[in-house]
């Protein structure tokens, strides 16, 4: 999916708005969440799960067509985990206990895998 597809998709949903003011909401989102990582915020989305930027400090490494040791630099690293909610949705056969050991029927969703992601 790409950002264009988000745009369409807010258009079709959103019926007050036009091409243009969906494509500024869309953009205005993005903009706001890369302002807040920057800042070294965490970013929660709830039900959905939390964005975090960590920092990583230099460290060695080796250089895979050569086995050279290299040093890797520092760098920020975006990382995202999924909420609960977001892994139920993407993995609908799994089914969870509560803590009173009732077993929770799964959600009807998507079907996926991915639950924690990192961005480098």
């Amino acid at each position: 999916m790409t950002k264009a597809d988000i745009v369409k998709i807010v258009y079709g949903r959103l019926g007050g708005l036009s091409k243009k003011q969906s494509a500024e909401v869309v953009e205005l989102v993005f903009d706001t969440m890369k302002e807040t990582l920057g800042r070294g915020e965490r970013i929660k989305v709830s039900g959905f799960g939390n964005f975090v930027l960590r920092d990583k400090k230099p460290r060695q490494g080796r250089n895979p067509q050569t086995g050279s040791p290299i040093t890797i630099t520092a760098r920020r690293v975006l990382s995202f985990k999924a909420s609960q909610l977001l892994k139920n949705a993407l993995n609908p056969s799994v089914r969870v206990e509560s803590g009173d050991g009732s077993v929770q029927a799964p959600s009807d969703s998507l079907d996926g895998a991915a639950t924690k992601t990192s961005f480098e």
